[in-house]
């Protein structure tokens, strides 16, 4: 069982009391201006009456507003604020493995900085932890101020995922949730560059536990993620852990070419029975269409995953770092509680 009590004692023993932090906090940032002040204020608050070492780690994903000029200025006497700039906006996912590699945290939380994650939750979720749990999973039961297109298209997309998926994957569990030490050193050492989160915080199992919540309304600003955006993150989570549509695609031919053979077989006897009628013209080009959209569809779902083999091939940097820097509260201020 995880003891945050013991968290002070170590701290009181070691020359570098951050080798001894009980909770790291991962706050992706791109564009958030408008709600990191309060966001920090809200956080700190929570994280200052837990009787443990605690860090925020601020990873700014190529802001294009002022965020990264706000970070350098966020300060506290009792936590331990890391601030890392990256050299150009890699996507929410590079940001949050940026955040994972440089954790130092027997427990660390993944957080939106537009406060739809509740901070106030993170209690809960160490407490969870000190029972023995590895993953706690945050898991949405209502969405507040979004659409109901958007809400249907995620109710349906994490039970699309949850199927497809060869991995167990919670459903309506976003990137908000708790990890283990240990969960999170079997998640550095996956190789892989293309990533998808949600799967890969699932990947390594252990013991889980799974706390519900209502979503807030953004505190300020607006959504990053658009239309686009979000399909293209809801492919890359079906076709990084499941290669179950390629066997769809397989399954969905081969039915394709029996039900033809079976018609084929029917107009042949049809036709020797009674005569040869003139087949409409309509009936054969949509016959064409339909065959000719499968072949595009398949063709389409082998090169999402061929272009995931080139990407990873490359061996290219999930991320690149430009500045990492820290402010480190005093040893004296740090003991408190």
């Amino acid at each position: 069982m995880h003891l945050i009590s013991a968290s002070k004692s170590l701290f009181k023993h070691s020359n570098d009391p951050y080798k001894n932090v009980t909770l790291s906090v991962i706050v992706p940032v791109y564009n958030e201006q408008e709600v990191l002040q309060q966001f920090h204020s809200t956080v700190l608050n929570i994280l200052e009456a837990l009787p443990c070492l605690c860090e925020i780690i601020y990873v700014n994903d190529g802001s294009q507003d002022d965020s990264w000029t706000l970070l350098q200025s966020l300060s506290s006497t009792e936590v331990n604020i890391v601030r890392i700039n990256l050299s150009r906006n890699f996507g929410k996912e590079a940001a949050m493995t940026a955040g994972l590699d440089n954790a130092q945290g027997q427990a660390v939380i993944l957080l939106d900085a537009d406060l739809q994650d509740p901070p106030e939750l993170i209690p809960k979720m160490l407490a969870k932890w000190q029972q023995g749990y590895d993953v706690v999973n945050m898991k949405r039961t209502q969405r507040h101020g979004e659409s109901t297109f958007k809400k249907l298209s995620a109710h349906w997309y994490y039970r699309l995922l949850s199927f497809l998926s060869d991995v167990p994957i919670e459903k309506d569990v976003g990137d908000f949730r708790l990890l283990s030490r240990r969960v999170i050193e079997q998640i550095k050492n996956l190789p892989e560059r293309t990533r998808y989160m949600k799967g890969i915080m699932a990947w390594p199992g252990f013991s889980q536990a799974t706390i519900t919540f209502e979503r807030p309304e953004r505190a300020a600003g607006e959504t990053k993620w658009s239309f686009f955006q979000l399909i293209g993150l809801g492919l890359s989570g079906i076709t990084s852990f499941s290669v179950k549509p390629l066997k769809l695609a397989t399954w969905l031919g081969a039915g394709i070419s029996f039900s033809t053979f079976i018609f084929g077989i029917f107009l042949l006897f049809k036709t020797l029975v009674f005569g040869n009628d003139v087949a409409g013209y309509p009936s054969m080009m949509l016959v064409q269409l339909f065959l000719g959209g499968i072949q595009l569809i398949a063709i389409g779902l082998l090169g999402e995953y061929v272009g995931r083999i080139y990407i990873e091939s490359k061996a290219r940097p999930i991320y690149i770092v430009m500045d990492n820097y820290s402010s480190k509260a005093s040893i004296s201020e740090q003991s408190h509680g």
